[in-house]
C-alpha cells in the first residue's frame, strides 16, 4: 500500500481479496454478477479500544492475518486502484489459518 493509512481505536485496514473470476466448469463470471468478497489480509491494525476503566482492549488480529469479514462491514475505499476496507474489529467472524 503506497499511502500509509493508520486505522485508530479497534479498527483495522484490510486489502480485500478478490474470489476467482472463472467458475470450476470454466465460465467466466463477469463483475455485475459476482458477490463482494468477505476475505482480505489485515494490512493495518489499530491501537485497540479504550475501556471505561482507561485501559486499551486487546486486539485479536494481527497484521498479516487472513480474515473473514461480515458482508455489509466496514467502509469501502479506494487507494491507487487498489480496494481496502476500514474495519471496526466486530466485523471480523474469523482468522483463516
Amino acid at each position: 500500500m503506497s499511502a500509509k493509512i493508520r486505522p485508530l481505536s479497534d479498527k483495522i485496514v484490510v486489502k480485500v481479496i478478490d474470489e476467482a473470476q472463472q467458475s470450476s466448469g470454466g465460465i467466466f463470471i463477469p463483475d455485475s454478477a459476482r458477490e463482494k468478497s468477505q476475505k482480505g489480509e489485515v494490512l493495518a491494525v489499530g491501537p485497540g479500544k479504550v475501556l471505561d476503566s482507561g485501559a486499551k482492549e486487546e486486539m485479536e488480529v494481527k497484521v498479516g492475518d487472513i480474515v473473514l469479514f461480515a458482508k455489509y462491514g466496514g467502509s469501502d475505499i479506494k487507494i491507487d486502484r487498489e480496494e481496502y476496507k476500514i474495519l471496526s474489529v466486530k466485523d471480523v467472524l474469523g482468522i483463516i489459518e
